[in-house]
């Protein structure tokens, strides 16, 4: 969110990923902030392009090295050491990229995060201008859990053999029709980083509002001002409640140090949104090192996606 895209020095490790032709001939790659668990992506043959974290005078690529944990970040956050953020150059997923035509693979469909808050999805636009087998770069104007349904909806047409512009296809209309919305204890975090659309504009208040926002057309913006974390938290559920409707929706609560609300949600949803969920869950997780670093500790997000 507002990510700093400064390159790093170094050339950042390649996943090794499911760069092997299994069960498809398109190879599916997304990036670390789609939030997608290791033991899902290895089942569903997804490659995840890593973003890195910079802590004080040290990087870290995001899901590959240990030392990149949301603690650390929330940890680093309060102490207010430097912590920034930067997109996976060009180069990185051109080697990516080559590596899915070496392995055998036809066509890549890779989709990313919100070009409008990284610049991880022009990296993989430019690098493919120069594959070695057609790529296909989708922006879902969208981050963290949002990009990650996104990434399954294509999964889901690749395995039942669409192409890759079907696969695109259907994780650009599940991305649009995702609402993702989010709570933060502070603007502070959010506003380092920068890039932080209209909700700028409570900058001036924010010591006497819990700021509700929202992904809105790519970009933060602001849903709702209320006074109080609890308000906060019982709007989130409301409105993620008036987002599913009536239809059959996936859910996913996330967090950055703040395990006990994020539980809290997520149960009253599972309550609340029964007959939508049938039999899926509501997941619980904490955001990765990358988006943390722009969240703050205390941060909680809902996730609506239609099915």
């Amino acid at each position: 969110m507002g990510y700093d895209d400064r390159n790093r020095s170094r050339v950042p490790t390649i996943p090794d990923g499911n760069l092997q032709p299994m069960s498809r001939t398109v190879a599916l790659i997304t990036d670390s902030t789609a939030m997608l668990p290791r033991e899902l992506t290895d089942a569903r043959e997804i490659t995840v392009v890593p973003l890195q974290v910079v802590v004080g005078a040290t990087s870290y690529d995001e899901g590959v090295d240990p030392e990149a944990t949301p603690e650390t970040i929330a940890a680093a956050l309060r102490e207010w050491t430097p912590v920034s953020t930067s997109r996976p150059t060009p180069a990185v997923f051109a080697e990516t990229y080559a590596l899915a035509h070496e392995a055998g693979f036809e066509q890549v469909l890779s989709i990313h995060l919100s070009g409008e808050m990284s610049g991880t999805f022009e990296s993989a636009r430019l690098a493919a201008k120069q594959a070695p087998l057609p790529v296909h770069a989708v922006d879902t104007r969208q981050l963290g859990m949002a990009t990650g349904y996104a990434v399954l909806a294509a999964a889901d047409v690749l395995d039942r053999g669409g192409s890759a512009e079907e696969g695109a296809g259907a994780a650009l209309a599940r991305a649009d029709a995702t609402t993702s919305l989010f709570y933060v204890d502070t603007l502070e975090y959010l506003r380092r980083g920068g890039r932080i659309g209209s909700a700028a504009a409570l900058l001036g208040s924010a010591l006497a509002v819990k700021p509700l926002l929202e992904i809105a057309d790519g970009r933060i913006a602001t849903r709702e001002k209320v006074r109080t974390a609890g308000r906060a938290l019982s709007r989130l559920e409301e409105l993620a409640v008036s987002a599913a409707g009536d239809r059959q929706v996936d859910v996913a609560v996330a967090h950055l140090a703040n395990l006990d609300r994020a539980e809290t949600l997520a149960a009253a949803l599972r309550e609340r949104l029964r007959p939508q969920l049938a039999d899926r869950d509501v997941s619980v997780g904490e955001v990765g090192a990358v988006i943390g670093a722009h969240v703050g500790p205390g941060m909680v997000a809902v996730v609506v996606a239609p099915c």
